[in-house]
């Protein structure tokens, strides 16, 4: 529980010597109020670092929380504050880049720095997604001599924020809400919470999807209509969307990699010139150099273009589609992978 956590975070911050920081979700206000008494047992004085934690912080207190402890220290007392006197509580627990603990370890926080002899307390879990901005920030702050401490090594600094079934059904017994509309999680996890809003007799339960439109009242609560979801990106100035054409062209460019074919014909439909391949993004060794590599494509799309009948060359599109065709299946015998190719045809 919730306890055992400050239980545990005040042994450990206890004993620690030096300048501490620690390091947690700013709107998980139970965690803020386990480490600052923590903190004030262990004879530290809090000061905030970051936006999010000053302003939950605010947020708690407009509302009655936080009552018994200390006021916390500005950033000028705490930089005037003994080593051992202090206690850092920071944003940035799962590595993010603006936030204050990433600008700890980078050493250009304002007023904030951590050295040789210091600590950092991760109170958190590793999101999946986010090992690898985590591993960086902890190997930044390690080499500037921090030491640092997670729940991998320190069992029982963390416990999840999230409810757990008893606490939901404390909480559908305060509320007595007549609908219940879970809105987070996977997919499973909105069906079981709707099934257990039933099981605590809520009247009426609705699990949307993404885009879904719910209509509370009148009537019976339900899905009436889909609306467009998801990311959009800003890109070159233009909204689009995250699944879009563009975008994902560009993704399946970046893994496969590109190929440029262009071909000069004549008016009689034979080749003049090439066909000449050009390769962006795409490896070679010194087995098979890219040389050979590019000039076997050229055989395949110059054999591809001797099958074509007299009719479908003089048609660019068809003379197009079958080199594309060609090189893209030489390209799968060669890199095992399908590179966007982009065939020209001049004529002349």
């Amino acid at each position: 529980s919730e306890a055992d956590v400050r239980d545990a975070l005040a042994d450990l911050i206890s004993g620690l010597r030096g300048k501490v920081a620690v390091a947690c979700f700013a709107s998980n206000v139970a965690r803020m109020d386990s480490v600052i008494r923590a903190a004030e047992s262990a004879g530290r004085r809090v000061c905030l670092v970051g936006r999010s934690m000053h302003r939950m912080a605010a947020a708690a207190k407009s509302v009655g929380l936080f009552v018994g402890i200390k006021e916390f220290l500005t950033d000028q007392q705490a930089g005037a504050a003994a080593d051992n006197e202090v206690l850092f509580l920071c944003t940035g627990s799962q590595g993010e880049a603006r936030a204050a603990l990433s600008r700890i370890a980078d050493g250009t926080h304002q007023h904030v720095k951590l050295g040789a002899g210091d600590s950092c307390v991760f109170s958190s879990r590793v999101i999946p997604g986010n090992e690898i901005p985590i591993r960086n920030l902890q190997n930044r702050l390690a080499d500037r001599g921090v030491r640092l401490y997670t729940e991998r090594d320190h069992p029982g600094i963390h416990v999840s924020g999230h409810p757990c079934r008893g606490e939901l059904e404390q909480m559908y017994r305060w509320a007595r809400p007549q609908i219940a509309v879970p809105t987070h999680g996977e997919r499973r996890h909105l069906l079981e919470h709707a099934a257990f809003a039933r099981d605590l007799q809520v009247p009426q339960t609705v699990a949307p999807r993404n885009g879904d439109m719910v209509r509370l009242a009148p009537g019976r609560a339900e899905i009436i209509d889909e609306v467009p979801a998801g990311r959009i990106y800003v890109d070159a100035g233009v909204l689009t969307p995250e699944n879009g054409d563009a975008l994902r062209e560009r993704r399946h460019a970046a893994f496969n990699g590109v190929l440029a074919v262009s071909v000069v014909l004549d008016g009689r439909g034979k080749i003049v010139s090439g066909p000449l391949i050009r390769a962006l993004g795409l490896p070679a060794d010194d087995d098979y150099p890219m040389d050979e590599v590019l000039d076997d494509l050229a055989g395949e799309a110059e054999q591809a273009f001797g099958r074509l009948k007299g009719d479908q060359r003089e048609i660019d599109s068809e003379v197009e589609t079958a080199l594309s065709r060609a090189v893209k299946k030489a390209s799968q015998r060669v890199w095992g992978r399908r590179p966007v190719v982009e065939t020209t045809v001049l004529r002349v």
